[in-house]
């Protein structure tokens, strides 16, 4: 356990890799390329959120899935330049969280943005990829059976702190993504509330 405890990256390089996180993670994809394509405010329809699922619902399948990879890859983004550039691997868990954050909560947006699967497995891509192909093989399987996005991704979201904790031993890592686990569970409470009374909407679904 005493690498939970070995924390050695300074508050200087601690504020700049939250910060910089925080900048990638708030860059609103949804939004920014539905109005390129001519499209609605993303957060007029369907369930009004800016990612990838509600750009769905606009029926433009390649403009969901421009969006799903611009919100994953901005959590990568922030982990490598945290790594390379800010201060290492304790770095790179910063601006995770940091990108996390800004997703979530967008300041260019009135701090109202996404639920965060998409950046949630782009962080993990940066961290360790081998636990992105398990988490997008549970999303997967799940999705398949139940057709529910937000069940997949609660369901994988959930694995991917102790798939990191076992499988690779890198249990910082794994404290990171319990947490954003815990902030991902909590975005998606009215899904959950969807969930059990049998009202969510389906992936594909219109409306």
């Amino acid at each position: 356990m005493s690498d939970l405890l070995n924390w050695s990256l300074s508050w200087p390089a601690f504020a700049a890799a939250l910060v910089v996180g925080y900048l990638f993670g708030s860059i609103p994809f949804g939004i920014l390329l539905t109005k390129l394509s001519g499209g609605p405010d993303l957060r007029s329809i369907g369930s009004g959120n800016i990612g990838a699922t509600n750009v769905l619902r606009t029926g433009n399948k390649k403009l969901a899935a421009l969006t799903l990879l611009g919100d994953m890859l901005k959590g990568t983004a922030a982990v490598l330049v945290g790594y390379h550039v800010l201060g290492g691997p304790q770095a790179a868990l910063i601006a995770g969280l940091g990108a996390f954050l800004g997703h979530l909560f967008p300041v260019w947006i009135g701090f109202k943005g996404g639920k965060g699967v998409a950046t949630y497995l782009g962080i993990l891509i940066g961290l360790a990829w081998p636990i992105a192909l398990a988490f997008a093989a549970i999303w997967l399987s799940v999705a398949k059976l139940s057709k529910y996005s937000s069940l997949s991704a609660l369901v994988a979201s959930l694995a991917t702190p102790l798939l990191l904790w076992f499988a690779t031993g890198n249990r910082q890592a794994a404290l990171l993504m319990a947490a954003l686990a815990g902030l991902l569970w909590f975005m998606h409470r009215s899904n959950i509330a969807r969930l059990l009374s049998g009202s969510e909407g389906k992936i594909g679904q219109k409306g």
